[in-house]
């Protein structure tokens, strides 16, 4: 199961509203929305999570919430390692082989970690500044 299934599941369950009456409302067949539940599909599109938002009257930091989860809920996920360090392709790859062994302590630990280091900022490089005597002819006179 994807985390937008699992919230969409919890939201039809909290409304009483089956799976038959929200697909009637969305326009898709039960089979799409059962598969998206179930996490058997890639992400729904922004326009289908808009569609959610609408019928169950979400707004604000649920809709925002609906959307992150979206996002975050393409059940087959590809990790291109091209560039990175030798660390960082074996990490990817021990991530994928253990992945379905982890605990949920362990995914909350990880998620706890990858949270700290997501919200760091980018290093910025900067110029260096010229020194007195480099730099314009005028400048190493003065």
């Amino acid at each position: 199961m994807t985390p937008f299934g699992a919230r969409l599941r919890a939201l039809r369950a909290d409304r009483g509203v089956t799976l038959k009456q929200l697909a009637e409302a969305l326009q898709v067949s039960t089979a799409y929305l059962s598969a998206l539940e179930h996490g058997k599909r890639g992400s729904p599109s922004a326009g289908l999570v808009h569609q959610v938002n609408e019928y169950f009257g979400l707004i604000w930091d649920e809709a925002d919430d609906l959307s992150r989860l979206a996002r975050l809920s393409n059940p087959r996920v590809t990790v291109n390692t091209a560039g990175l360090t030798p660390e960082q392709t074996a990490l990817a790859n021990r991530l994928a082989q253990v992945i379905h062994r982890l605990s949920p302590e362990t995914v909350a630990a990880l998620h706890a970690v990858l949270d700290t280091t997501a919200h760091q900022p980018k290093p910025r490089l900067r110029r260096a500044a010229p020194s007195r005597t480099s730099g314009h002819p005028d400048r190493a006179a003065r």
